[in-house]
């Protein structure tokens, strides 16, 4: 057996008072297996687990006297298995649901529109309902009898424990009927009745496949529905890792090597090329370059670094190659910990709880006693058929194929308008966070601005912007290629003769016979003396990078390239102040930049030069303040805070891993979706409370006039099936959100 993945910088066997790992669980059908789970596991002298419903996780802390295999025995004994870690049993789970249910959904139209529709009750009708359901309860239905099962063997009782017990009731009765009963004669219909029949002879009882057939399928879906959801909490973390280069260029005895990345030592020399990602975190001995470290600063702007700069592991480098000293390899590197720290959060998450499964404790127990008594006091009173069919008709009343849809159609027609908004929501556990969100974290670039450096400014004549395009042609970093572009749309590029990089000040080279220089203000010719400087300062105090342009010696133009705040920030911004959600603007950007941005859109609590550690401080100091705290981001140095907060949402034109990160994705790159999807979000949760509320009520209603014999197992059945109906016409409501 092989160990599991050790949280990074711990590790199983090595001296350690503790560890701590990740056991990957399988087998949980409901929050309360979740619960069981963690109970045992806490039971073990000396470990502390926390069980995670919606990832199918237990995270442990275990002494060096405890064993992997011991944990592994003990989540077994408990009913449940433990997954290897490299093993695709969550995806083939997925793919077994989502055939049962489909094969499910065929087999049962047929059978529910015979028993429902009387003239499509043809010769030996009940028959083929017979084979099809056989199918459909026996094969679609084995993960519930499979769960209830396990269940009984400890003692306790979910809400697979009554689907299971009552389509086999249904499935049994109904088969008992046809096989013994003129019930299985050539040419029966089914005679509709209001109240149960009194044991006549001669007289067929009732079947009902239909109604076994329709709670399986539907309890299929949304059992489909929901591990699809939850299947996608892992993404964040494979994105995470992926960014991790597999192998590195490593330079021994005066040649270069490559070797797995995992074997690079501290003081290792790392060759990197142009476009390659950085092996480990390290100290520049040689070579300069732009190297992009969006994935921790989440700056667009590209740092420059030289000899004696430090880098981290997973940043690129851009122009240049670059021999970097390893000073921190492995669990160590800055890749590392902000993995560690979308681990750690996600891991924290308290267990979904959904309502259903929190009454069923004392729904499932209380509807098991009521229809033996049912059966109990009809049989020894007036007879057996009428009490086994009042028994059934509480059974089948009971079965929660309302409180099975109650929340995956909502959820379906919730998402599908989300879509049309560009919102993508990404389970039930999300909606509960968005009621109670009253703080907002902001990212600054790519969220409340648009990520992409543009000119915004420029003075001078139009042959300097040409001359300084062409200069800055060949170059890769974000604001050279703002200028270059710029002057492309405004002209034909003259002649580039030479180009040479002044690492800190700017370019310089020969363009059409020209000297031409651009970089820095102060180096490319703006004295504090001359009328633009002025303007200088001006542009730099609204975040304005500041270019200056020298022909022939002579300062010829000025241009201000920034990341431009996105037009409809502000009102963004005012319209979740109007939600009761008061924003923080947390960035990696400097102080005064963040301060300009912040001004402009209306945000009074700013953290500038942030890193990602800082960012998940910001949001852990927050909640400790009591706050419920939601954040907005679209970069990797995002990630760990989105998954920190109490909801994340990610805005779409960002990465991957923060996309995976969050709980709400932000389709379109506009703030205002943000408002719309907490919004979206509420209106969902209230509508699934609705349907959660009906179906119980319903059930405490119907369950009563079940047992004393005033409704029969198919009206039993036709009214569950209404149930459904209703349902789903409340959810279909939120097509209307707007």
């Amino acid at each position: 057996m092989t160990t599991p993945d050790a949280r990074p910088g711990t590790s199983l066997g090595t001296g350690d008072a503790t560890s701590v790992l990740d056991l990957r669980l399988t087998g949980m059908t409901c929050a309360s297996c979740a619960a069981r789970i963690e109970k045992k596991l806490n039971r073990v002298p000396g470990v502390s687990a926390s069980v995670n419903y919606a990832t199918e996780t237990a995270h442990v802390v275990v002494p060096e006297s405890v064993s992997y295999e011991d944990l592994v025995g003990v989540v077994e004994q408990t009913g449940y298995g433990v997954a290897e870690p490299d093993a695709g049993g969550e995806d083939d789970l997925i793919a077994d649901y989502g055939r049962r249910w489909k094969v499910s959904a065929v087999l049962t139209v047929p059978v529910l529109l015979t028993a429902m529709v009387m003239p499509l009750q043809f010769v030996g009708w009940q028959w083929m309902s017979f084979f099809l359901t056989t199918v459909v309860v026996l094969w679609g239905g084995t993960p519930f009898h499979r769960a209830a099962w396990v269940n009984a063997r400890h003692g306790t009782t979910t809400m697979d424990t009554l689907v299971s017990i009552g389509t086999l009731a249904a499935y049994s009765w109904s088969t008992i009927a046809i096989l013994f009963t003129p019930a299985g004669e050539l040419g029966m219909t089914m005679q509709m009745s209001w109240l149960p029949k009194a044991d006549t002879a001669g007289v067929h009882p009732d079947i009902y496949f239909e109604s076994a057939a329709v709670v399986t399928t539907f309890l299929l879906l949304g059992r489909w529905l929901e591990h699809r959801a939850k299947r996608r909490s892992g993404e964040a973390l494979r994105s995470l890792l992926d960014l991790a280069p597999t192998t590195a260029w490593v330079r021994r005895k005066g040649s270069d090597e490559e070797v797995p990345a995992a074997h690079v030592r501290v003081g290792d020399l790392v060759v990197v090329r142009p476009g390659e990602r950085i092996a480990t975190d390290g100290v520049v001995v040689e070579g300069e370059s732009a190297v992009d470290a969006s994935m921790l600063t989440g700056e667009s702007v590209p740092l420059e670094v030289g000899p004696g700069d430090e880098v981290s592991g997973g940043t690129v480098v851009q122009d240049g190659l670059l021999v970097v000293e390893a000073t921190r390899v492995g669990a160590d590197t800055a890749l590392a910990r902000i993995t560690a720290l979308v681990t750690a959060a996600q891991s924290g998450k308290a267990p979904v709880q959904r309502l259903a499964d929190r009454v069923s404790a004392v729904f499932v127990p209380v509807v098991l006693v009521i229809a033996l008594l049912t059966l109990l006091g009809w049989g020894l009173t007036t007879g057996w058929q009428q009490g086994f069919s009042a028994a059934v008709a509480v059974l089948v009343i009971a079965c929660p194929c309302a409180l099975g849809l109650a929340t995956p159609t909502a959820l379906l027609v919730g998402t599908g308008r989300g879509a049309a908004l560009g919102i993508l929501v990404r389970g039930p556990e999300v909606l509960e966070s968005t009621r109670r969100v009253d703080t907002v974290v902001l990212d600054k670039t790519g969220t409340l601005t648009t990520g992409v450096m543009t000119v915004v400014r420029r003075l001078g004549d139009d042959d300097a912007i040409l001359l300084a395009g062409a200069l800055e042609s060949g170059s890769h970093h974000p604001v050279a290629r703002a200028l270059a572009e710029y002057a492309a749309a405004h002209g034909r590029l003259p002649e580039l003769e030479s180009h040479e990089a002044v690492r800190g000040s700017g370019v310089v080279g020969r363009v059409a016979g020209h000297d031409v220089r651009v970089g820095r203000p102060e180096w490319a010719g703006v004295e504090p003396s001359h009328h633009w400087s002025t303007d200088v300062g001006g542009w730099r105090r609204d975040a304005v990078t500041v270019v200056a342009v020298q022909v022939d010696g002579v300062l010829r133009a000025l241009v201000g390239i920034a990341d431009e705040v996105r037009p409809t920030t502000a009102e963004a911004v005012e319209s979740l102040r109007r939600l009761g959600i008061e924003p923080v603007m947390v960035t990696g950007d400097a102080a005064d930049v963040a301060h300009a941005v912040a001004s402009e859109v209306g945000i009074r609590e700013v953290v500038a030069d942030a890193r990602p550690e800082d960012k998940v401080a910001v949001v852990a100091r927050l909640q400790s303040e009591g706050r419920v705290v939601a954040v907005i981001g679209d970069g990797i140095n995002d990630a760990a805070a989105l998954a920190a907060s109490d909801l994340g949402i990610a805005m779409g034109g960002g990465t991957d891993v923060a996309i995976e990160a969050a709980d709400i994705t932000l389709l379109r790159d506009d703030l205002r979706t943000a408002s719309d999807s907490v919004r979206l979000s509420r209106a969902t949760l209230r509508t699934i409370k609705q349907n959660l509320a009906w179906a119980f009520g319903y059930n405490i209603a119907a369950i009563p006039l079940a047992a004393a014999g005033l409704l029969t197992p198919v009206v039993a059945g036709i009214a569950m099936a209404a149930s459904s109906v209703s349902v789903v016409l409340n959810s279909l409501r939120l097509r209307h959100f707007h």
